[in-house]
């Protein structure tokens, strides 16, 4: 839904939903979707934040027919998208992910070419006031980089890219943008790793020049290119985990000149003060398909563990003083989780700066983790579930 006052579009994510193969999607899209407007936005369209995997955007490049179908679907229902998530490349659902989910990563021409199909499909199916957005892959999963001739081969296929978006704008006049997702135990991880990334590798000389030298353009029009094609989705949930001060955050990407192209309001598990009584209470969280990143603090020093299971393994070699933090996504209306508290307080700290000065046109919550999440801790279904973030989240905005 486009909210009042020039806060943007705001809507959740279908990542929730199963959603690996188009047929999934579109099964998903169709049942699910209506019933959320219904619920929050039964007068004034809704929005669409679409995912589409490699394999769904090779069905709708491939079949006009499909994309004349959901077209139709669209504006039968009130429905519009503004966003898509083209993050998971493959399979998210029903099948253990975990660091899977960051290949193939920028440095290939698969993850360049799924992007410009997805975009291709974007300029097609969005209707003409919106400008969206493909949420990616924070360019690799850190291990894997392997020095620089490995950074240089992801960043010259991000410029693929943003020469493909200017193309693609001055062929059917539609605006599509890249933003890239930070998230922990990735190459981009940090805000302040973000931030030098785009100063050293992007605004830079050497950057605008090889922008130009792809897109074959002037070097004069190289660098607003970059700005008005690349930014990034700012996930409250990720930074929280690294401790993070969102505002402070927000701010650094604000004076940094680094356009935000999705704020996602996401809040993730937090543990004040960890003790070895609770441990077996957390292991539950554990048994997930995907990664849970995690951040011990103990005595001002931050440590980060690929997995909650390594960190919870670590605490109880050396029980000292500890607050944890967690990538599990968790429902953005809940401060408590059970015996635990949630970092809801960096969507509200979030929420109020966007409120005052709006810092993104596109909103999205993204709680994806409903399928793994404790059944004593779910209430209600997946319809309620995403409707009452949708209601929390507006009415933090607009009271």
């Amino acid at each position: 839904m486009e909210l009042e006052n020039g806060l943007g579009h705001l809507s959740y994510s279908t990542l929730v939903h199963l959603g690996d193969t188009w047929a999934e999607m579109n099964a998903s899209l169709r049942e699910f979707v209506p019933q959320v407007k219904k619920r929050v936005s039964p007068n004034a369209p809704f929005a669409v934040s679409l995912r589409i995997s490699a394999a769904s955007a090779k069905t709708l490049t491939e079949s006009p027919a499909e994309r004349k179908s959901l077209i139709d679907f669209l504006a039968k229902e009130d429905l519009y998208v503004y966003t898509v998530n083209a993050f998971p490349y493959g399979p998210f659902k029903g099948e253990v992910v975990m660091e899977k989910v960051y290949e193939p990563d920028w440095t290939t021409d698969a993850r360049v070419d799924y992007t410009n199909s997805v975009a291709d499909i974007l300029a097609e199916i969005t209707p003409a006031h919106v400008n969206p957005s493909i949420q990616t892959a924070p360019l690799a999963f850190k291990p894997n980089v392997a020095g620089e001739e490995y950074i240089r081969t992801f960043t010259r296929g991000v410029f693929k890219v943003v020469a493909h978006l200017r193309e693609l704008e001055e062929r059917t006049g539609r605006r599509v943008k890249l933003a890239i997702e930070p998230e922990p135990a990735c190459y981009l991880e940090t805000t302040d790793e973000t931030v030098a990334f785009f100063k050293e590798r992007i605004y830079s000389p050497a950057g605008v020049r090889e922008l130009a030298e792809v897109a074959g353009i002037p070097l004069s029009e190289a660098e607003g290119a970059m700005r008005r094609y690349l930014g990034i989705v700012f996930d409250i949930g990720h930074q929280s985990v690294g401790f993070e001060n969102i505002t402070e955050s927000l701010t650094k990407l604000v004076q940094a000149g680094i356009p935000i192209f999705k704020l996602q309001e996401a809040a993730s598990l937090w543990v004040k003060d960890l003790t070895v009584e609770i441990v077996p209470q957390l292991r539950r969280f554990t048994d997930t398909i995907y990664l849970s990143q995690t951040s011990l603090k103990q005595d001002g020093q931050i440590t980060k563990y690929l997995n909650l299971g390594e960190a919870l393994d670590a605490f109880e070699a050396n029980p000292v003083k500890t607050e944890m933090r967690t990538h599990f996504h968790v429902p953005v209306f809940l401060a408590e989780l059970g015996p635990f508290l949630t970092t809801r307080f960096g969507v509200q700290e979030a929420l109020k700066m966007h409120r005052e000065t709006p810092l993104s046109d596109h909103l999205e919550i993204e709680t994806y983790t409903w399928d793994v999440l404790p059944a004593e801790l779910k209430t209600g279904d997946i319809v309620d579930y995403v409707s009452r973030e949708l209601e929390f989240v507006r009415n933090e905005l607009l009271g």
